[in-house]
């Protein structure tokens, strides 16, 4: 696990290798201590918090770099501790020199992470909001950044915490019961906690169904293209990505195996992915490509089934989109080549009918993915889950007050169904970090980047 939290850390918060301007971070008690003592400017142990200061970082007589110093000071800092940022050129050489000099003075290199667990253990902020600082760095989307800051801003907490401090008041009056068992008295309401409960897990619910979205914001929308030989898959990849990014050929076969590449529309990530023609292969490397389209096709979230409007028969395109698992993947039908048929752009029959060489129709398409994945998946609720520990934390929870509910139908004794919903209370404290174990923590925040 982590070392002494009570230690100085320092580490590079921007990213290694040559840049204009890279940043050294420390946080602990001596931070400005350790600074201080190679700094040349304003002595900055008697600086205001939220101040910078110009001056010169120094070994001995030699200067190493003329800097800006951010000085931040204990609670009110990122990590609750003092903080302080010193703002260097971008030579490696020189973020090298400066840290060692730091930690010379007593500093150590934090570990991945760290900066944001001192944050969570000293009250900055809960332990889902930290997880959510590490999904706002890696967003890479209008979408993904949204759900981040939504949850960094603690809207997922305060749905939690008011869950909690329902269960932990009947959890109390019950185990005061349990204090008067003799006495036959009783302080909890049975048809009051009966109502509570079916009014959390209602909640529980949308939280969990909301997990189908919240994946897709964060992680992208698993979008593959299949269909016969010469549907003119290629060729909508290369469109919708505005660049010859699959090899287009009249030959059958072209392509063997998948092709990936990423599209945004509208904030939303899609992952697409191209996939070998469906057909009888006829070398073993066509059947691998062939079962690799079937892989794909299985993990997809929306499924782009493409074929050619002017050559396939009406069951044939049946059979492939049987053979596809169509019915239960949310999916497009593209009618292509629409233009060899004299139809422009519409939807007869369910079908997509477009060419996939015309801009227009392309762009109508994007419009069109983007409505059906937010029509299929978009939540009710306000808050939407993202993160499979959560996901996994809200079913546990759920699984103990059905028992609950259970226990109370089947006139169970209290001291079982406060088992059940100590357990419930237990689930929803990991989410937050009100319960928490050394193991969770280090798988946590293991995978931060060093620096945050």
């Amino acid at each position: 696990m982590f070392r002494n939290t009570n230690d100085t850390i320092v580490a590079l918060a921007t990213p290694p290798g040559v840049g204009a301007i890279g940043v050294i971070r420390l946080s602990g008690s001596r931070a400005i201590d350790c600074i201080n003592a190679v700094f040349r400017g304003n002595d900055l142990t008697q600086v205001d918090g939220y101040t910078v200061h110009f001056g010169k970082i120094i070994d001995g007589k030699r200067v190493v770099d003329e800097v800006l110093v951010s000085v931040f000071k204990a609670p009110k800092s990122y990590t609750g501790e003092d903080i302080a940022e010193i703002s260097c050129h971008g030579s490696p050489y020189i973020l090298q020199e400066v840290i060692e000099l730091l930690i010379a003075q007593g500093a150590r290199v934090a570990e991945p992470g760290e900066f944001t667990l001192r944050a969570f253990l000293n009250g900055k902020m809960d332990l889902s909001q930290a997880e959510a600082v590490a999904d706002l760095i890696a967003s890479t989307s209008e979408a993904s950044h949204k759900l981040a800051m939504d949850q960094m801003r603690g809207g997922f907490k305060k749905r939690i915490e008011a869950l909690r401090e329902e269960l932990i008041h009947f959890a109390s009056m019950i185990e005061l019961e349990l204090d008067f068992g003799e006495e036959d008295v009783e302080f909890a309401d049975r048809g009051e906690l009966t109502r509570l409960v079916n009014e959390i897990l209602k909640i529980i619910n949308e939280l969990v169904n909301s997990f189908r979205y919240g994946n897709v914001l964060k992680h992208g929308v698993y979008t593959v293209i299949a269909g016969r030989p010469n549907a003119g898959k290629s060729t909508l990849l290369n469109k919708l990505l505005n660049e010859e990014r699959a090899i287009v050929s009249e030959i059958e076969g072209t392509t063997r195996d998948t092709i990936e590449d990423v599209l945004n529309i509208e904030g939303l990530t899609f992952r697409l992915v191209d996939t070998a023609g469906i057909r009888e292969a006829t070398d073993q490397i066509e059947q691998k490509g062939i079962e690799r389209t079937m892989d794909s096709v299985l993990k997809s979230s929306l499924l782009i089934y493409v074929y050619d409007s002017a050559r396939l028969e009406a069951e044939n395109v049946q059979k492939d989109l049987e053979m596809l698992d169509a019915s239960r993947i949310p999916h497009i039908t593209i009618a292509n080549k629409s233009d060899l048929l004299n139809i422009g752009p519409s939807q007869v029959e369910e079908h997509w009918y477009m060419s996939a060489r015309d801009d227009e129709d392309v762009q109508d398409l994007k419009s069109h993915m983007f409505e059906k994945v937010v029509n299929e998946i978009q939540t009710d609720g306000d808050v939407v889950v993202g993160n499979l520990r959560h996901l996994q934390s809200l079913k546990e929870s759920k699984g103990a007050l059905e028992r609950v509910l259970n226990g109370l139908d089947n006139e169970t004794p209290s001291d079982l169904v406060t088992m059940d919903i100590r357990e419930a209370l237990y689930q929803l404290g990991l989410i937050t970090g009100e319960v928490t174990t050394d193991d969770l923590l280090e798988n946590i925040f293991r995978n931060f980047c060093i620096g945050k």
